[in-house]
Protein backbone atom coordinates (compact mmCIF):
# COMPACT_ATOMS: atom_id res chain seq x y z
CA UNK A 1 0.00 0.00 0.00
CA UNK A 2 2.73 2.66 0.91
CA UNK A 3 5.95 2.24 -0.84
CA UNK A 4 7.45 5.40 -0.34
CA UNK A 5 6.97 7.40 3.18
CA UNK A 6 8.08 11.28 3.61
CA UNK A 7 8.42 12.49 7.15
CA UNK A 8 9.57 15.79 7.33
CA UNK A 9 10.90 17.53 10.29
CA UNK A 10 11.82 20.60 12.01
CA UNK A 11 14.10 19.70 14.58
CA UNK A 12 11.49 20.65 17.57
CA UNK A 13 10.24 19.26 20.32
CA UNK A 14 6.81 17.45 19.04
CA UNK A 15 8.13 15.04 15.89
CA UNK A 16 9.41 12.79 18.30
CA UNK A 17 5.94 10.19 17.95
CA UNK A 18 6.31 11.08 14.67
CA UNK A 19 9.33 9.97 13.67
CA UNK A 20 8.42 6.49 15.37
CA UNK A 21 5.36 6.31 13.44
CA UNK A 22 7.06 6.78 10.12
CA UNK A 23 9.78 4.26 10.84
CA UNK A 24 7.23 1.77 12.35
CA UNK A 25 4.79 2.20 9.07
CA UNK A 26 8.11 1.93 6.70
CA UNK A 27 9.27 -1.17 8.49
CA UNK A 28 5.72 -2.57 8.07
CA UNK A 29 5.09 -1.71 4.74
CA UNK A 30 8.60 -2.76 3.37
CA UNK A 31 8.71 1.02 2.81
CA UNK A 32 11.30 3.71 1.36
CA UNK A 33 11.43 6.43 4.07
CA UNK A 34 12.35 9.46 2.86
CA UNK A 35 13.66 12.73 5.66
CA UNK A 36 13.46 16.09 4.47
CA UNK A 37 14.30 19.14 6.59
CA UNK A 38 13.10 22.98 5.27
CA UNK A 39 15.74 26.21 6.10
CA UNK A 40 12.40 28.41 6.18
CA UNK A 41 13.79 31.36 3.92
CA UNK A 42 11.81 33.62 5.57
CA UNK A 43 13.69 32.77 8.61
CA UNK A 44 16.73 33.73 7.79
CA UNK A 45 15.40 36.34 5.02
CA UNK A 46 14.20 38.65 6.86
CA UNK A 47 16.91 38.48 9.54
CA UNK A 48 19.49 41.60 8.91
CA UNK A 49 22.09 39.91 10.92
CA UNK A 50 23.48 42.52 12.62
CA UNK A 51 23.14 41.40 15.82
CA UNK A 52 23.76 37.80 15.51
CA UNK A 53 26.60 36.19 16.59
CA UNK A 54 27.01 32.36 16.40
CA UNK A 55 29.92 29.66 15.98
CA UNK A 56 28.66 29.50 11.87
CA UNK A 57 28.91 32.40 9.79
CA UNK A 58 25.40 33.09 10.30
CA UNK A 59 21.69 32.10 10.77
CA UNK A 60 21.02 30.39 7.44
CA UNK A 61 24.24 28.10 8.02
CA UNK A 62 22.78 27.86 12.10
CA UNK A 63 19.51 26.79 10.39
CA UNK A 64 21.64 24.36 8.00
CA UNK A 65 23.42 22.74 10.66
CA UNK A 66 20.62 22.19 12.84
CA UNK A 67 18.81 20.35 10.32
CA UNK A 68 21.69 18.32 9.29
CA UNK A 69 22.33 17.07 12.68
CA UNK A 70 18.39 16.35 13.33
CA UNK A 71 17.92 14.35 10.31
CA UNK A 72 20.91 12.51 10.81
CA UNK A 73 20.02 11.46 14.42
CA UNK A 74 16.31 10.28 12.72
CA UNK A 75 18.28 8.58 9.59
CA UNK A 76 20.67 6.59 12.67
CA UNK A 77 17.21 5.37 14.34
CA UNK A 78 15.74 4.17 11.11
CA UNK A 79 19.40 2.61 10.14
CA UNK A 80 18.86 0.94 13.53
CA UNK A 81 15.50 -0.56 12.44
CA UNK A 82 17.16 -1.46 8.90
CA UNK A 83 15.76 1.00 6.69
CA UNK A 84 18.38 2.92 4.62
CA UNK A 85 16.60 6.30 4.39
CA UNK A 86 16.73 9.22 1.89
CA UNK A 87 18.08 12.62 3.39
CA UNK A 88 16.97 15.82 2.16
CA UNK A 89 18.07 19.63 3.35
CA UNK A 90 15.82 21.98 0.93
CA UNK A 91 15.58 26.05 1.25
CA UNK A 92 12.36 28.01 0.69
CA UNK A 93 8.68 27.80 2.76
CA UNK A 94 8.77 24.74 4.33
CA UNK A 95 4.57 24.12 3.61
CA UNK A 96 5.55 24.53 -0.37
CA UNK A 97 8.62 22.79 -0.50
CA UNK A 98 7.30 19.17 1.63
CA UNK A 99 4.26 19.26 -0.93
CA UNK A 100 6.91 19.92 -3.87
CA UNK A 101 9.18 17.44 -2.53
CA UNK A 102 6.57 14.10 -2.04
CA UNK A 103 5.20 15.18 -5.46
CA UNK A 104 8.72 15.01 -7.04
CA UNK A 105 9.39 11.81 -5.71
CA UNK A 106 6.13 10.40 -5.56
CA UNK A 107 5.36 9.79 -2.18
CA UNK A 108 3.01 7.84 -1.37
CA UNK A 109 2.27 9.04 2.56
CA UNK A 110 3.63 11.86 4.41
CA UNK A 111 3.64 11.17 8.50
CA UNK A 112 4.04 14.46 10.11
CA UNK A 113 4.76 15.58 13.45
CA UNK A 114 2.37 18.22 15.25
CA UNK A 115 2.73 19.82 18.69
CA UNK A 116 -0.98 19.67 20.90
CA UNK A 117 -2.03 23.37 21.51
CA UNK A 118 -4.69 24.86 22.32
CA UNK A 119 -7.38 25.48 20.06
CA UNK A 120 -7.07 29.30 20.22
CA UNK A 121 -3.44 29.14 19.25
CA UNK A 122 -4.23 26.79 16.65
CA UNK A 123 -6.74 29.33 14.92
CA UNK A 124 -4.53 32.43 15.35
CA UNK A 125 -1.34 30.56 13.70
CA UNK A 126 -1.68 27.59 11.83
CA UNK A 127 1.17 25.42 11.31
CA UNK A 128 2.97 24.30 9.08
CA UNK A 129 1.35 20.87 9.42
CA UNK A 130 -1.77 22.01 8.86
CA UNK A 131 -0.96 23.66 5.84
CA UNK A 132 0.48 20.30 4.83
CA UNK A 133 -2.75 18.21 5.07
CA UNK A 134 -5.01 21.39 3.94
CA UNK A 135 -3.38 21.32 0.49
CA UNK A 136 -1.96 17.61 -0.32
CA UNK A 137 -3.05 15.63 -2.57
CA UNK A 138 -1.98 12.33 -1.10
CA UNK A 139 -2.61 11.03 1.92
CA UNK A 140 -0.57 12.77 5.42
CA UNK A 141 -0.88 11.02 8.73
CA UNK A 142 -0.29 13.93 11.69
CA UNK A 143 1.49 12.59 14.71
CA UNK A 144 0.66 14.40 17.95
CA UNK A 145 2.59 14.95 20.70
CA UNK A 146 1.77 16.41 24.19
CA UNK A 147 4.30 19.36 24.71
CA UNK A 148 4.62 21.16 27.81
CA UNK A 149 5.40 24.81 27.29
Amino acid sequence: MYDRILLPTDAQAGTELAIEHAITVAESHDADLYLLYVVDSDVYGSYTGDEYVHEFEGLESALEQEGEEALEEIADKAREAGLEPEVEIRHGSPHEQILEYADEEDIDLLVMGSKERPGEYRRLLGSVTERVARLASRPVTIVKTPVEE
